[in-house]
C-alpha cells in the first residue's frame, strides 16, 4: 500500500468536524478505494478546548493557519476558515506556493481570486479542489470540469442557496409571509444571524460565477452579474404565480451568446410542471444545457455539515488516488493563463418575458393609461388579469397583473417607470423575470 496521505484541516466548525468524522468513521473504506490510508496530521482553529464530538488530539495544534499550510507536517491543506481575504486567502496561497495541494469549500475566495490561486496551483503542480463550494454535495464541479469535457455548455442554472429555497418554499406551501419565513429560517439554523449574504443573492452569484468561468472557459467575473435577491416577495406575487402555473425561485442564470456571456441572479417564475419547479426547502439543482447531451440537472443537499463534508471527502479522495508525478488537469477545466477575458454581453430580449404586479388607483383610465405605456415601449402582452384589492384606504385600489411577450428589462423599466410617474401606482410595481425553465 502506497504512503499514508497526511491532511491538515483549517476550520473546525461544523463542516471541519463532520470531515474529522467521516475519516474516523469511513476510514477504512476509504482506504480501500482510494489505495492508502488518509491521516488527519494538524488542526488549526480559533478555539483549541471546544467540545466538537470528535477526538482529534493526536493531530498538531497550530494557532495559526498559515503556518499549518505550510507545515512539512502535511500533503493536504483543508481550508474551511471562509472569507475572501485574511487568514483564508493568505493560508491557501501559502500551502499552493509550497506545493501542497488544497481543498476548500470557499466560494467567496474562489469567485474573487480563484484565478491567481490556479495560476499556482498549475505552476506548482498540485491540485486546488472546490467541489464543496458550489451547491453542497452536488458534484457539479467534477460534472463540468471532467465529465462533460468535450461537451459545448450554452447555459447553466440553477437555485444555488437553501436559504431562499426554504423561505419561498414554506410561502408557497402554508401562505407564510417573507419575514415570518426568515424568522423561522433562523430558528432552525438554515440562515444566519445577518441573512443578507444570502437573501440578496451574494452567495448564489459567487456560486454562479465559478461556475460560468467552468462552463465557458473565461476568468471569473463576480462583479458583472445582475443581482437581485428576494426580500422584496410578497406572498400577492407567490399567489399570483400560482394563479398563473409558476412557482418563484431564485435562480443564477449563466448564459452564452454571440456577444458575450450573460450572468443573472434574481427570482425568477418557473412553469410550474417543470424540474427545477419540484425543487423545494432547502434542497439545490444546477441544471446544465449541453450541444451533445441536451440538459442535465443534478439535485441534492446544498448546505449542511454531512453535505458539505461530502464533497470535502470526494476531493480528498481524488488527491489520494492521483498518481505521483501526473500532470494534474487545470484547476477551472481550462488553464488558467488560457481563460478567455470575461465579454458581457449585450441587452437582449427576454424569450421568456415578464410578470408585474400593480397596485393602482381604481378610477376611469388608468387601465387604459397602462395599456398605452406598455404599447409606447413596444410591450406585448400575453395576459391581463385585474383585482380589487383588500385594505382600508379612503379611496378604492386595484391590483392589475401583466404577462409580457418577450420584452426587454429596460423597455419594462421604462413602462413602469412612466406609469409611476402618471400618478397611477399606489406601490412600487413588482417585475420578475419568467424562465422556460426545463
Amino acid at each position: 500500500m502506497s504512503e499514508a496521505l497526511r491532511v491538515g484541516i483549517a476550520g473546525l466548525g461544523t463542516v471541519g468536524a463532520s470531515v474529522l468524522k467521516i475519516l474516523r468513521d469511513k476510514g477504512e473504506m476509504l482506504t480501500r478505494q482510494c489505495g492508502k490510508q488518509i491521516i488527519v496530521t494538524a488542526v488549526s482553529a480559533r478555539d483549541a478546548k471546544r467540545d466538537r464530538g470528535v477526538d482529534f488530539s493526536a493531530a498538531t495544534w497550530f494557532d495559526d493557519p498559515v503556518e499549518l499550510a505550510k507545515s512539512n507536517e502535511i500533503d493536504v491543506f483543508i481550508e474551511l476558515i471562509g472569507g475572501d481575504e485574511g487568514p483564508a486567502r493568505a493560508a491557501v496561497e501559502a500551502a499552493l506556493k509550497s506545493g501542497r495541494h488544497v481543498v476548500t469549500a470557499n466560494k467567496a475566495l474562489l469567485a474573487k481570486h480563484g484565478v491567481y490561486l490556479a495560476k499556482i496551483a498549475e505552476e506548482k503542480g498540485v491540485l486546488l479542489n472546490f467541489e464543496a463550494a458550489v451547491a453542497g454535495g452536488i458534484p457539479v464541479i467534477k460534472a463540468l470540469r471532467e465529465s462533460l469535457t468535450g461537451n459545448t455548455v450554452s447555459r447553466v442554472y440553477g437555485i444555488m442557496n437553501g436559504t431562499c429555497n426554504y423561505i419561498l418554499t414554506r410561502m408557497w406551501d402554508e401562505g407564510i409571509s417573507f419575514e415570518d419565513c426568515l424568522a423561522d429560517a433562523q430558528c432552525l439554523g438554515y440562515a444566519e444571524a445577518d441573512p443578507t449574504f444570502d437573501i440578496e443573492g451574494n452567495d448564489t452569484a459567487h456560486k454562479l460565477a465559478i461556475l460560468t468561468s467552468l462552463a465557458f472557459g473565461t476568468q471569473i467575473a463576480a462583479d458583472d452579474i445582475y443581482l437581485e435577491g428576494i426580500s422584496n416577495i410578497s406572498l400577492a406575487d407567490i399567489k399570483a404565480a400560482d394563479e398563473l402555473g409558476y412557482r418563484i425561485k431564485l435562480l443564477g442564470v449563466a448564459l452564452k451568446t454571440e456577444s458575450g456571456i450573460e450572468q443573472r441572479v434574481h427570482p425568477t417564475m418557473v412553469p410550474v410542471e417543470s424540474v427545477i419547479a419540484q425543487v423545494h426547502g432547502v434542497t439545490n439543482a444546477v441544471a446544465i444545457e449541453t450541444d451533445l447531451l441536451g440538459e442535465l440537472l443534478l439535485s441534492g443537499p446544498g448546505a449542511g455539515g454531512a453535505a458539505t463534508a461530502s464533497a470535502v471527502i470526494g476531493d480528498l479522495a481524488d488527491i489520494a488516488k492521483s498518481r505521483p508525478g501526473f500532470q494534474h488537469g487545470p484547476v477551472f477545466g481550462t488553464p488558467a493563463k488560457a481563460l478567455a477575458p470575461y465579454k458581457r454581453a449585450k441587452m437582449r430580449a427576454h424569450e421568456g418575458g415578464y410578470f408585474i404586479r400593480l397596485t393602482v388607483h381604481d378610477r376611469a383610465g388608468v387601465f387604459a393609461a397602462i395599456a398605452k405605456r406598455m404599447a409606447d415601449n413596444d410591450i406585448s402582452l400575453e395576459s391581463i388579469v385585474q383585482r380589487q384589492s383588500a385594505n382600508s384606504q379612503a379611496e378604492a385600489t386595484k391590483t392589475v397583473i401583466l404577462v409580457t411577450h418577450e420584452t426587454t428589462e429596460a423597455a419594462v423599466k421604462k413602462a413602469l417607470e412612466g406609469i409611476v410617474k402618471d400618478g397611477h401606482a399606489t406601490d412600487k410595481p413588482q417585475m420578475i423575470r419568467i424562465e422556460r425553465a426545463g
